[in-house]
């Protein structure tokens, strides 16, 4: 056993770099592989060679050595002896090299070495409250070497030397003799095999993670939507009551044998109000459960403005002018066709038109306007009505909510909700914008139909 004079302070990871070796940032798992390449060129080219070893805590990393010893001369390690070790010489020291880890085998055809130094951490314990050693050791990057430089190597035997220094084991310590370059080559072809198993590893190992995540994504949105369909069937009940209720009281007023005519129609008209809004929430309801079945999506077709709306406002002017309310449209000819179905066009405009004669009172005015927008065609339905707070704007298009006030309470208030889901449907959507006292104007924007882009 030949050493030069070393500083007697000094780790082994020191003693290395000194010598010249250059170190690589790595991973616990990355540092695992490489040691157990090196034991599979022991083993698999059956050199009968002495480990010396000081490896992180975990009978992980252990885990080839009941192979390994009945191939090799002798292993010493440093620090405890692992439990499930067989003929393994135990050594003291390991303390002087407490973040230090190594690997080293000699032979006189073979010598290499992995050496592992554990980083410090500029953090304090304190962010560590749960964290062991041993798991500090598995979580912590590491700088390694792995090399057959005989330079590096004869130095890092010295500094081990020293670290034994006074036991039988120091004799065993050889100095680094000729390289058989035919076993470096294998121990290399083994590192590469290595690295591309766990390449492989990791991207099946990320793939299942994306895969779970987007499971956990899917089950949250399934518990979300579930939840919203409770909110909504507890809702529609309470809303099937209200009509229900005010029928009951009609019935049973009308019933009584003092009625006076003038209050007979009152109560005739109570009782016609319930059951309309009845007959307009079943629809309303049916009309939703209809949309939200995906199943069946039918082909957009190109649709003209022009073709749809003229017609629909029309059917609207007896009301609007019952009601004293000016309703005009302006739609140009030269729009282009928009992707959408001929029934959800016609709903999303007489929903829209509805609510805007609904809430405007006699002497205001309904205005309905297009323009092109872009790759959109912009749909345009304001009033001069009640108009809206800011604060309820965010909930307009909600399923039962209801935010303006108007005479007629027949409506179910899904109108709005209908309208956005069409529009989800066909690739649009819709805004509002409204102040109270100054009337709202709620635009729609409906995607140009292209031949290629809008079939389902």
């Amino acid at each position: 056993m030949i050493m030069n004079p070393l500083r007697l302070d000094a780790s082994l990871y020191e003693l290395a770099t000194t010598a010249e070796a250059v170190p690589l940032q790595v991973s616990p798992t990355i540092f695992k592989s490489m040691v157990a390449t090196l034991i599979d060129v022991v083993i698999d080219r059956q050199i009968n060679a002495t480990l010396w070893l000081k490896l992180p805590r975990g009978e992980a990393w252990y885990s080839e050595f009941d192979r390994l010893t009945a191939s090799a001369q002798s292993v010493y390690v440093l620090g405890d002896k692992p439990p499930t070790a067989k003929s393994i010489v135990s050594l003291d020291g390991a303390v002087r090299l407490r973040r230090e880890y190594f690997l080293l085998v000699q032979s006189p055809q073979f010598t290499a070495l992995v050496l592992a130094h554990r980083l410090r951490v500029s953090r304090s314990p304190s962010e560590f409250p749960d964290s062991s050693e041993e798991e500090l050791e598995r979580k912590q990057s590491l700088m390694a070497i792995a090399t057959c430089d005989r330079a590096v190597i004869d130095r890092v035997v010295g500094g081990l030397a020293q670290v034994i220094a006074g036991t039988e084991a120091q004799a065993a310590l050889q100095t680094t003799g000729e390289i058989d370059l035919a076993l470096v080559s294998a121990w290399l072809a083994k590192q590469i095999q290595r690295q591309a198993e766990i390449w492989h590893s990791s991207t099946s190992s990320r793939r299942q993670a994306e895969t779970a995540m987007q499971l956990r994504q899917e089950n949250t949105a399934m518990l979300e939507s579930l939840r919203h369909k409770d909110e909504f069937l507890k809702t529609l009940g309470q809303e099937l009551r209200t009509p229900l209720t005010t029928m009951k009281t009609a019935l049973s007023l009308l019933g009584s044998p003092t009625l006076k005519p003038p209050q007979r129609q009152r109560y005739m008209d109570m009782l016609t109000q319930a059951i309309d809004r009845q007959s307009s929430l079943i629809t309303s309801v049916l009309d939703l459960v209809q949309l939200e079945d995906t199943r069946n999506q039918p082909s957009l077709q190109p649709l003209r403005l022009a073709d749809v709306v003229p017609g629909v406002v029309s059917t609207y002017q007896p009301l609007a002018q019952e009601k004293g309310v000016m309703l005009a449209y302006t739609i140009s000819e030269e729009l282009p066709p928009v992707a959408c179905l001929n029934p959800w066009l016609r709903q999303i405009v007489i929903n829209l038109l509805h609510n805007g004669i609904k809430f405007t009172s006699a002497g205001g005015q309904v205005w309905v306007k297009a323009r092109q927008q872009d790759d959109f065609v912009e749909l345009e339905i304001s009033d001069t009505g009640v108009g809206i707070a800011s604060s309820d704007l965010h909930r307009i298009f909600d399923r039962f909510y209801s935010v303006r006030q108007s005479s007629d309470d027949s409506g179910a208030g899904l109108g709005l909700s209908i309208v956005q889901q069409l529009l989800d449907r066909c690739g649009g959507s819709i805004s509002v914008k409204s102040k109270p006292a100054e009337g709202a104007a709620f635009r729609v924007l409906l995607p140009i139909h292209s031949a290629s882009g809008h079939s389902s």
